[in-house]
């Protein structure tokens, strides 16, 4: 590891712990700073609906430190939207959100969209399919963005155990969840932003960062977007700029082994585009599966579109000066 990257390590990485709330209610008040709770969310009425209550009881009713809970529904078919509003989020529409510009499919696209229908300075995401979940996930990672003028961008870092079928719930096994992080992301990050080799899960859906950045960085669309988020902030504002947060267990629905390998291309997609900014020889993925006696072969398309910068759009410019 390079000897920068042990010094951030030293530095840059805390736990919850570090930050009572009391600390942050009184460096809220001090700057100023508003905070934005943002939950990307596909068919996730199993979920959706204990997150947005926690983040609500505890953040925003017994203490101020959230202003704004958004729910950024992706097209779901389920009931995700009537729960998350049910349990006291303002929920909106993927497509509803920048009608000139068609929305495409993808977790980046939602994201990206999120920045025009919230104010916070500072913008804390959190995936919609967390169980068990804390709030120490959100006063966890705005926490240093609240205290520390010089940080820009924090990740949760967390025990991910897998849950392996069997029984009534599964079991679980300690450590043996991230898969794409561990076979895809993290031998991208050390091979070819070593800087980065530090964050424990590069690759997690929770992270918060203040708005001036967000604005300034382009989205993929698709599953790459926190691997391509990561190495651009660290483009743009330098490693010292970066920080992650212990907030303990993160569990959560785990995919397929299949959706996994999609997941995998849109994430090496991503970093080909960062280390070459070239074309992809052919962005598509073809797997396997057994029909009857034989395999089938079924071919995805990776996904290659990013959306720009949110300052380069005019309703988003034009907001700011309103």
């Amino acid at each position: 590891m390079l000897e920068e990257v042990e010094r951030w390590l030293i530095d840059r990485s805390w736990s919850v712990a570090d930050r009572p709330l009391h600390r942050l209610l009184a460096a809220k008040r001090a700057t100023g700073l508003s905070v934005s709770v943002v939950l990307p969310a596909l068919d996730e009425e199993a979920t959706v609906g204990d997150i947005v209550s926690v983040v609500r009881r505890d953040l925003m009713l017994q203490v101020p430190l959230v202003d704004e809970l958004v729910v950024v529904d992706s097209g779901s078919t389920d009931r995700t939207a009537q729960v998350a509003a049910a349990a006291g989020a303002r929920v909106v529409h993927r497509d509803d959100v920048l009608p000139r510009l068609p929305a495409v499919p993808g977790k980046g696209e939602v994201l990206w969209r999120s920045l025009l229908v919230t104010t916070g300075d500072i913008v804390c995401f959190v995936d919609a399919d967390l169980r068990d979940f804390s709030s120490d996930f959100v006063s966890g990672i705005v926490g240093p963005l609240l205290t520390d003028p010089d940080v820009q961008l924090v990740k949760a870092m967390y025990d991910r155990p897998l849950t392996l079928p069997g029984g009534a719930s599964g079991t679980t096994a300690a450590g043996q969840g991230g898969r794409v992080t561990e076979l895809v992301a993290r031998p991208l990050l050390n091979l070819h932003w070593p800087r980065l080799a530090g964050f424990v899960q590069p690759l997690g859906g929770e992270y918060a960062a203040r708005r001036s950045l967000l604005e300034r960085l382009p989205f993929p669309v698709g599953y790459g977007v926190e691997l391509g988020m990561l190495v651009d902030a660290l483009h743009l504002v330098g490693l010292d700029a970066l920080a992650q947060v212990d907030v303990g267990v993160r569990v959560h629905r785990h995919q397929d082994g299949q959706a996994l390998g999609r997941m995998a291309a849109a994430i090496y997609r991503t970093a080909q585009l960062r280390l070459a900014r070239g074309h992809l020889i052919r962005p598509a993925l073809t797997q396997f599966e057994r029909t009857g006696g034989t395999f089938e072969a079924r071919t995805y398309s990776v996904d290659t579109e990013e959306r720009p910068p949110m300052t380069d759009i005019a309703e988003y410019r034009a907001r700011r000066v309103a």
